[in-house]
């Protein structure tokens, strides 16, 4: 089992930059692949990043690609993601995620993630 708990959130100006952390309990996280995804207000949830259970393959969406990177430190347990030139529209509660399943390979469907964090939210002003 995993638990995750992410941090790092908060609220920034519109071109700032946070960077969030997930940390992960449990002898699981170094075999899985990891990912991010947000939820904004009155949205469905969607992909962020993702990244394998060895850092090697990363994906991003569209709309964070050239902003965002997600990384990993399989000796701290815990996964990043980088988040510059941030805009109002990146504005949702964040959260990471653990699949077990295939953890060489990456996902952007939430259905193939078994744990969940409770989020972490940012808010970016214009």
């Amino acid at each position: 089992q995993v638990q995750l708990v992410e941090s790092g959130g908060g609220l920034v100006q519109a071109g700032g930059s946070l960077r969030l952390s997930c940390a992960a309990s449990g002898r699981t996280f170094r075999n899985s692949a990891m990912g991010w995804f947000r939820q904004a207000p009155g949205k469905e949830r969607e992909f962020v990043a993702a990244i394998n259970y060895g850092g090697g393959y990363t994906l991003q969406s569209d709309s964070v690609k050239g902003r965002f990177t997600i990384s990993r430190d399989n000796a701290k347990n815990t996964v990043y993601l980088q988040t510059n030139s941030l805009k109002p529209e990146d504005t949702a509660v964040y959260y990471c995620a653990a699949k077990t399943d295939a953890p060489w390979s990456v996902s952007i469907r939430e259905d193939d993630y078994d744990y969940w964090g409770q989020g972490t939210q940012v808010t970016v002003s214009s």
